[in-house]
């Protein structure tokens, strides 16, 4: 039996082989086993995925004090559905958003924990000190490992996406695609601290009674992007027995991964070196692919992050950093979201796509008018209620704010002047959030590294939304190097 995690549901197997009729993935591969295939799963073109970016006629549900499911996507099997219905606070109101033609495209399909789960055998020592027992992350994989082990692709993914490759990068994912699974065994890992199957805010706490005990929440300790990958890495070698890495992408946080694993695991004097068939010292990685990310995180970048957790420290339920598990607030997770998707694109695509119109002709201005934009903005706030969690999110952000792969290295030079694999770092360059000249400063640092640009209006979410040019690099860069 499948467990579908995110959403909190069991398919027998009648329901997974009509389910895979349907989605023309092979019943035996559908979420089991180390291997799983998936066929034409990109956003929009496959019946597993929610129809990307779906707009709604007429009105939706929107919560005063929105009623949600809390922890649902926690590490634990154990479903917590705290829709509260006996909750008398949680009103819901009626209130519409734009129609489909309004909407701009959307960055990820169907979001879900699904996936294996790597548990670490012994307390995980963070880059603090402070030590994580039970440290789990969930991941997934594509594609056959072949005998030698070492036809693996990793891919890591952004801020609040999953370790589901197929919804959010599936137009790259297949037979004779840029995940060529044919070719690759390909593993994609959620990230620690994430709420999609990895140990989190939304995991229960070691008991010394062996019994569940309470969620961490706020509690949960402070983790690096070091953290994250060397936990990752350690699943490769501990439960996939991987023997060599041909390369790791990643975009926007995902980069940054890829940054960490080249660090990391990209050199022979890496804890993760590994003999080659000659019996001589080799990189566990051979190379790496990061996008729209520099090499540090930088003050902008930062600020633009504390302001979306200023948004949910301002909603009253954040109770003074002190946040019930059983009432997030909500209301200020929507607003960080909004902040986020403005980051996330340009100036140039809000107004092509929206201009100033309207929804209708309520009021040409003022509190009364309708805009395109705001209708926009509110159902992304409202809909990212669904599959994350505020505190989940902050931790997330504070978790990136880590990034800087010179910090305890003597320096950013320091830090890649011995790394010596291949890397291709990609800039996109209508990026205001990680821009271009960001990318140019990486590749200057990398002593075998090449830059190349995505041409788009979509800002930093080109990344995603770009995957035809983001597929045909990845295709060249894998073909070029061993």
């Amino acid at each position: 039996m499948i467990q579908c995690i995110g959403q909190g549901i069991k398919w027998s197997n009648q329901t997974r082989s009509k389910w895979a009729a349907l989605s023309q993935i092979p019943s035996a591969l559908l979420g089991g086993g180390n291997r799983v295939y998936s066929q034409g799963s990109g956003i929009g073109t496959d019946c597993s995925m929610v129809a990307a970016n779906h707009r709604c006629n007429g009105t939706l549900p929107v919560l005063t004090q929105p009623f949600h499911q809390y922890a649902t996507l926690s590490s634990s099997n154990s479903r917590k559905n705290i829709n509260s219905n006996n909750n008398s606070s949680n009103k819901v109101s009626s209130k519409s958003f734009s129609t489909e033609k309004s909407g701009m495209d959307d960055e990820y399909g169907e979001m879900t924990a699904d996936g294996h789960t790597y548990v670490h055998p012994t307390d995980f020592e963070l880059e603090s000190g402070e030590k994580l027992p039970n440290a789990q992350i969930r991941y997934m994989t594509y594609g056959t490992l072949n005998e030698k082990r070492d036809n693996v692709l990793v891919v890591c993914h952004a801020l609040t996406g999953n370790a589901s490759l197929h919804s959010w990068w599936g137009d790259m994912l297949g037979p004779g695609l840029a995940f060529d699974t044919d070719k690759y065994f390909v593993v994609c890992s959620n990230i620690l601290g994430s709420c999609y199957g990895s140990t989190g805010a939304a995991s229960h706490k070691p008991s010394s009674d062996g019994k569940e005990g309470e969620l961490y929440g706020i509690d949960f300790p402070d983790i690096s992007v070091q953290d994250t990958v060397r936990l990752q890495l350690h699943m490769l070698r501990n439960d996939l027995k991987v023997n060599s890495v041909k390369c790791v992408i990643g975009g926007s946080f995902g980069g940054m991964q890829a940054l960490e694993y080249a660090v990391q695991a990209g050199s022979i004097k890496s804890p993760f070196a590994v003999d080659d068939a000659d019996g001589r010292a080799a990189p566990l990685v051979r190379s790496v692919m990061p996008i729209a990310c520099g090499a540090k995180h930088t003050a902008w970048q930062i600020a633009i992050s504390e302001v979306q957790r200023q948004a949910i420290y301002a909603d009253p339920k954040w109770n003074d950093g002190k946040p019930s598990m059983d009432d997030p607030p909500l209301a200020g997770l929507s607003v960080a979201r909004q902040i986020g998707m403005v980051s996330y694109r340009t100036p140039q695509g809000y107004d092509s796509k929206f201009g100033r119109k309207m929804r209708d002709d309520t009021a040409p201005y003022g509190a009364k008018a309708t805009w395109q934009v705001k209708s926009y903005l509110e159902y992304q706030g409202f809909k990212f209620l669904s599959r994350f969690d505020p505190i989940t999110y902050v931790k997330l952000t504070e978790q990136m704010d880590t990034h800087d792969i010179g910090r305890g290295r003597g320096g950013l030079k320091c830090a890649l002047s011995s790394i010596h694999i291949p890397a291709m770092v990609l800039g996109i360059d209508s990026d205001v959030l990680y821009p271009l000249y960001e990318q140019e400063e990486l590749v200057e640092l990398f002593p075998n590294g090449e830059l190349n640009v995505i041409k788009s209006d979509a800002g930093h979410d080109g990344f995603l939304l770009e995957q035809d040019q983001v597929a045909a690099y990845i295709v060249d860069f894998l073909n070029a190097h061993d």
